[in-house]
């Protein structure tokens, strides 16, 4: 019976890895904003080694964004639980021993880019970036567009300076 429940256990593990995942680590998600060449949850890769523009490719696409219009740049967190996976996968499936997975948090990163498109209108793109991409990103922007980053909390100031 306990060999049933591990291997039970494990596969449920297993299984239920994609929907644990995330955003990749080195990606970015755009999430809305004005920019109307970007679908909306395109997943893709935002570059700042370019010293002239930032650019974001996704999978049908790229958009490129010069760092003379950034007009300004935030980056805060969002905190979640994982209540959904929980129930579906974990209580129905582990029972009692689910209950631990109701603690575990989900933490998405935000930056929203500020800038000027070329008739002078302010604009605004929102991106989710993965957490390995966050510190070297906003370190980038900064230098590349003589802005500063605007934290929204602590919490966020203390992720994008790790």
């Amino acid at each position: 019976m306990k060999k049933l429940v591990v291997i039970l256990l494990l596969s449920v593990i297993v299984l239920d890895l994609p929907l644990w995942a995330g955003l990749g680590s080195n990606r970015a998600l755009y999430i809305g904003g004005t920019v109307s060449a970007i679908p909306t949850k395109a997943e893709g890769s935002l570059f700042t080694d370019d010293p002239s523009s930032a650019r974001f490719e996704w999978q049908n696409g790229k958009w490129d964004l010069p760092y003379r219009r950034v007009s300004s740049l935030a980056y805060g967190q969002h905190a979640g639980r994982r209540i959904g996976a929980t129930v579906a996968w974990g209580v129905t499936t582990l029972g009692v021993m689910a209950l631990p997975m109701l603690f575990s948090k989900k933490r998405r990163h935000y930056l929203t880019v500020e800038y000027v498109d070329d008739s002078g209108a302010s604009q605004a793109a929102i991106f989710e970036l993965g957490k390995d991409a966050i510190r070297t990103t906003l370190k980038s922007l900064e230098v590349r567009t003589g802005k500063r980053v605007e934290y929204e909390d602590d919490e966020a100031r203390k992720a994008g300076n790790k």
